[in-house]
């Protein structure tokens, strides 16, 4: 994320801001963030789009209803948006929707966002992942870094992954109250579509228990929506939301779809996952000639002693 250099928020806006649940969104314009292109590169090639999670050598992990919250201060429950794929715009037929900005913050931008996320990372993985994974130094200078960063992946430990990045009392300290009202928290954990007008994706959190700080079993088969990745907004599709309805049902629904197990001191994958994943996860990207044999590795100790509630 960057800003223009000197631009500042003239207070007058401030009040709209507020009322339409996006003026600490707005504050993220106050800091400069820096970001590593070749470690995103090492991510964005781990990510994979009929999950929705990014594959490690211990298992999944992704980003959640739950890191909006927390990295963007957006509220999660709410009423689906509708907007145009430019991004910058609301399609004329959705006008009524903005024109009342009392009104506004009654949308989930946190979904909202999430979806658009989720469609970019998929589009982006769709099409270099096959490439990245082979990256060639000599093509690009970043090529060194990002078979840097890829091998730092692959060499992690179970143990070197924090599972509850927020559980810090100091991160709480600084997250929009707003944010952690129950009604949003507990939409964090539900499975259920993401709606962004023409983008709809699936909050698959079953699969990454333990960043909600619980026990990761053997997963069900990943929802199939490739279908929808077709649907952009143009042509035919542009008027959808009759036509798609059943998506949008879920989301009404999002409150009967939040899953419920156990928290645990110890959160990680259950050693009837690790061995699942073992034969069927993408766990290493790096050539082997630096890895050795990774089929050598065997599961944590402490994995079978996690027990599933």
């Amino acid at each position: 994320m960057r800003r223009q250099q000197g631009m500042r928020l003239d207070e007058r806006y401030v009040p709209y801001l507020q009322m339409a649940g996006l003026y600490h969104l707005v504050r993220l314009n106050d800091r400069w963030f820096k970001i590593d292109e070749p470690l995103l590169s090492a991510f964005v090639e781990r990510w994979r789009p009929e999950m929705h999670t990014f594959h490690m050598p211990f298992g999944e992990c992704m980003i959640m209803l739950q890191d909006v919250a927390y990295q963007l201060g957006l509220a999660v429950d709410g009423r689906y948006l509708f907007a145009d794929k430019s991004g910058n715009h609301i399609h004329i037929r959705w006008l009524p929707y903005v024109a009342r900005i009392e009104e506004m913050g009654s949308y989930s931008w946190g979904s909202a966002a999430l979806a658009w996320l989720y469609r970019c990372m998929c589009r982006v993985a769709n099409r270099h992942v096959v490439k990245w994974s082979g990256y060639n130094p000599s093509v690009s200078d970043k090529g060194p870094r990002v078979q840097m960063w890829r091998l730092q992946i692959d060499m992690l430990q179970p143990r070197d992954f924090i599972w509850m990045s927020y559980s810090s009392p100091e991160v709480l300290q600084v997250v929009h109250p707003e944010a952690l009202e129950p009604r949003h928290t507990a939409l964090w954990r539900s499975v259920t579509s993401l709606i962004y007008f023409a983008v709809i994706e699936w909050h698959q959190i079953d699969r990454v228990l333990p960043q909600f700080g619980g026990v990761q079993p053997r997963p069900r088969s990943a929802l199939n929506i490739d279908f929808l990745m077709s649907k952009d907004g143009k042509g035919g599709d542009r008027w959808f939301p009759s036509a798609l309805q059943h998506w949008h049902l879920h989301w009404e629904s999002r409150a009967d779809h939040v899953l419920r197990f156990d928290v645990v001191a110890d959160p990680g994958p259950s050693h009837t996952y690790l061995d699942w994943w073992s034969q069927h996860g993408k766990r290493f990207l790096s050539p082997e000639m630096y890895l050795g044999d990774p089929r050598g590795i065997p599961i944590p100790v402490e994995a079978s002693q996690r027990v599933l509630g």
